[in-house]
């Protein structure tokens, strides 16, 4: 049986990578992301007949009914597709918000829609499909969700939002429906951005030192861990949140 998914992001860093794994394995996916460019790459990367690239904002509650519309279209004519999986990873990726006191609430707003509103919408519209199938979901938050940097408040509250959507969703959608979340630590995006920014990865010594593993994260660290979450093997597993960065959460620093 051929398995679908879909990917929120999906067209460039992690959620391109994602994408490009879920492919290999013989999946079948929809990638989602606002940026038309990278909508546009990707599609000209990628086989056509396991790719459907889709540019649609998800925190628009009308931009992504009428992506699901495309999804259906796409599905509908052969019986043994349907939808496996949701991974959840579109949303604002610089966490620099700025001193708290002079955050406007407009751009408050930005983080929170882009990863929790949207994370909403996407998770509303895929659970009557997903449950036909006993699918799963993956949230994706960050290792900033439990430990932080100078004023990254908006994101750290959104990324902490969806630890609590992921559990809140995996007691309500079970034993249908699986949720988990992931933590992506220090993940390099720069070979996996769309062509016109795409960069090589430059990293000092020190930058791989200090993950206890001995490098910086790749996109593909993180895909291999979504697949695992959405094989039978991760069948007793739900409402888990999984970090997945080289070891820095568990480093103890102490200034020398």
């Amino acid at each position: 049986m051929t398995r679908t998914g879909i990917v929120t992001g999906g067209a460039q860093g992690i959620g391109k990578g994602i994408v490009q794994h879920l492919i290999a394995e013989g999946w079948r996916v929809v990638a989602i992301d606002k940026d038309g460019e990278a909508v546009r790459d990707l599609t000209a990367e990628m086989p056509s007949d396991r790719l459907l690239a889709l540019e649609a904002d998800v925190s628009d509650e009308a931009a992504v009914a009428k992506a699901f519309d495309a999804v259906s279209d796409w599905i509908k004519d052969d019986a043994q597709l349907g939808l496996d999986l949701l991974v959840s990873n579109a949303g604002l990726a610089d966490p620099v918000s700025g001193p708290i006191d002079k955050l406007a609430l407009e751009d408050w707003r930005r983080w929170q829609d882009s990863h929790v509103t949207g994370a909403f919408l996407m998770t509303r519209a895929a659970v009557p499909l997903l449950r036909q199938r006993k699918g799963s979901i993956v949230l994706m938050a960050s290792t900033r969700a439990i430990q932080s940097e100078p004023h990254c408040e908006a994101y750290a509250a959104a990324k902490g939002a969806l630890l609590a959507l992921n559990h809140a969703l995996a007691i309500s959608l079970g034993p249908d429906i699986r949720c988990n979340a992931i933590l992506p630590g220090w993940i390099e995006t720069g070979p996996w951005a769309k062509a016109s920014e795409r960069a090589p990865a430059d990293h000092r010594d020190i930058d791989r030192e200090q993950h206890p593993v001995g490098r910086v994260g790749e996109p593909g660290d993180i895909a291999a861990t979504v697949a695992f979450l959405a094989s039978e093997g991760a069948a007793f597993i739900t409402g888990q949140q999984i970090a997945v960065d080289g070891g820095m959460t568990r480093k103890m620093i102490y200034a020398h």
